[in-house]
């Protein structure tokens, strides 16, 4: 008969049922789903083969990780009290801006080869999956190059740099930098989303102008330049003001970086205009026209970023299930929890479907394209952004306690979902836009329309589910309604895409679910049967 082990011979620390590190992850070549819709919508492949396997590799996670935990710091003044006004950031931080602008992130859009919006778009959704707060620079720089069309010389001094595949940091003048980026100054405390409501104001110094105010926002202040709204005489006006000038440094004082909720790796900072030196893009009291133009396309960016959200909280969420088991079987094989995932997948998979239609739509051509980009990119950042906070929650839950521990890239996912709704117009701006869009423009209202009727007859209830909306809205809803309004033409839309583009398994569901059913929206909501399909978007079956 044996001994039994003394207290001392009994094991304190054996790991069992814990999943493997993930190791690298070829966020292209795991992803069905991007892969389908960047062939159907004309995005190039091979930088995205490129982009995808970079960014999944351990390293690089590893990175995006590092740069959140050392946040930017303000450099106001040197050692002997002058003014520098810089931010530095954590090299980590560095090696993904490098990453993103040789991939041509800011700039693929505007080289002129075939789906170049589709294409950044895709490359917004990889990079979300692994740092999201340094997508804001890049995304401003890919933005703001249609509002500098409207100053002719500026652009030609400023386009090349900013098109530039070669990431330069350096504080200097624009003229003798290798790349640059373009920053954006909007918000004042007073006005907000009003920004009619700005005080910063604007004297004429020869071709130029002086600015003077104060901005309560000034998104990625280490940028090279910015775009911002001062009150000319005119009215407000847009300007280009540049951080440095041939001399030094210009009058723009960094007054103190926001201690944000998220977005930790991006710098975002309180900023006050001393006579800066700035010039000016589109006609004296156009401004809010002018700089629309780069508000229009960060949106597109705003709806592309919580697809790639959701997918690297089901990523990690999946990765946990498949190698975590409980009551003698793996997470994954439980039936709950397959219901739960695949109900998730839905929101991902519809949210992405979604944005690279319209990501598409930006890369038309035709009077209606631009139409229905200017209203199909309202309706995705609203549905995608109220979606993400809730999938990225689901997601966190199905880890358990992991879920809430900064081992996980779940706590960074938490803090990031809500930001895409926030930037660029929160969520009644849109909706209200939205309506302007189609009562303004008959051209937005046809193409939106030819997209739902494009799926009549797959599905008898999203056939009931189209007349029903048109039934309870002949024509625009009352403002108080714009919300539920917004929300159900998105929803439909996206089951529009999905019936014609998804799998059966996916369609069928996502009608069954989202259009057809009237039963709470808890995850998990989802008719009984075989979810395997559904999973496979999400993860190959081996």
């Amino acid at each position: 008969m044996s001994t039994p082990p003394s207290r001392t011979d009994l094991p304190t620390h054996e790991v069992t049922n814990q999943p493997p590190e993930r190791g690298d992850v070829d966020l292209w070549a795991s992803d069905p789903v991007l892969r389908g819709l960047a062939a159907r919508t004309g995005a190039q492949t091979a930088p995205l083969v490129e982009y995808g396997r970079a960014l999944g590799t351990a390293d690089m996670r590893q990175a995006g990780r590092d740069a959140n935990r050392n946040p930017p710091e303000l450099r106001a003044f040197d050692r002997a009290g002058r003014r520098v006004d810089e931010v530095r950031f954590h090299p980590s931080y560095h090696q993904l801006m490098r990453l993103g602008t040789a991939a041509g992130y800011s700039a693929i859009a505007w080289e002129k080869a075939p789906g170049g919006h589709a294409t950044h778009a895709a490359m917004v959704y990889l990079a979300s999956q692994t740092e999201p707060g340094h997508c804001c620079p890049l995304t401003m720089t890919y933005a703001a190059l249609p509002a500098l069309a409207a100053a002719p010389d500026l652009d030609a001094a400023w386009r090349p740099p900013l098109m530039s595949r070669d990431y330069d940091p350096a504080a200097c003048p624009v003229a003798a930098k290798r790349g640059a980026t373009l920053g954006m100054a909007m918000t004042e405390k007073q006005g907000g989303s009003d920004i009619r409501a700005n005080t910063t104001t604007a004297m004429r110094d020869g071709d130029a102008w002086r600015l003077r105010g104060h901005k309560w926002f000034c998104s990625a202040p280490m940028s090279d330049g910015f775009l911002t709204l001062a009150q000319a005489p005119g009215g407000l006006t847009c300007f280009l003001l540049p951080r440095w000038l041939e001399d030094g440094p210009n009058g723009l004082h960094l007054m103190r970086l926001k201690d944000k909720l998220g977005n930790r790796a991006n710098a975002s900072a309180e900023v006050e205009f001393h006579d800066a030196l700035a010039w000016q893009i589109g006609d004296e009291g156009d401004g809010i026209r002018t700089i629309l133009g780069m508000v229009h396309h960060t949106r597109l960016d705003t709806a592309m970023a919580p697809a790639g959200l959701m997918r690297a909280a089901l990523a990690e969420a999946h990765h946990w299930t498949a190698h975590r088991s409980a009551f003698q079987r793996r997470l994954i094989d439980q039936p709950l929890m397959r219901a739960v995932l695949a109900d998730l997948v839905l929101d991902w998979e519809g949210a992405l479907t979604l944005g690279m239609r319209v990501a598409q739509a930006f890369d038309g051509t035709t009077d209606g394209d631009r139409s229905f980009a200017r209203v199909g990119v309202g309706l995705a950042k609203f549905l995608s952004n109220k979606l993400c906070p809730r999938v990225t929650v689901e997601a966190m839950e199905v880890l358990g306690g992991m879920g809430y521990v900064e081992d996980t890239p779940l706590p960074m996912l938490y803090r990031e979902a809500p930001l895409n709704g926030i930037w660029e117009g929160s969520g009644n701006v849109i909706c209200l836009d939205i309506l302007r869009s189609l009562a303004r423009d008959p051209l937005a209202a046809q193409g939106v329309q030819s997209e739902l009727e494009a799926a009549t007859g797959a599905d008898r209830r999203y056939d009931a589910a189209l007349r029903a909306h048109a039934e309870r809205w002949p024509d625009l809803p009352p403002e108080a309604e714009a919300r539920w309004f917004a929300e159900r033409l998105a929803l439909l839309l996206t089951a529009s895409l999905l019936l014609r583009f998804a799998p059966a398994e996916v369609a069928d569901a996502y009608v069954a679910t989202r259009i057809a059913s009237t039963a709470g929206r808890v995850a998990g909501a989802i008719p009984q049967g075989d979810v395997g399909g559904i999973l496979a978007r999400l993860v190959p079956d081996p």
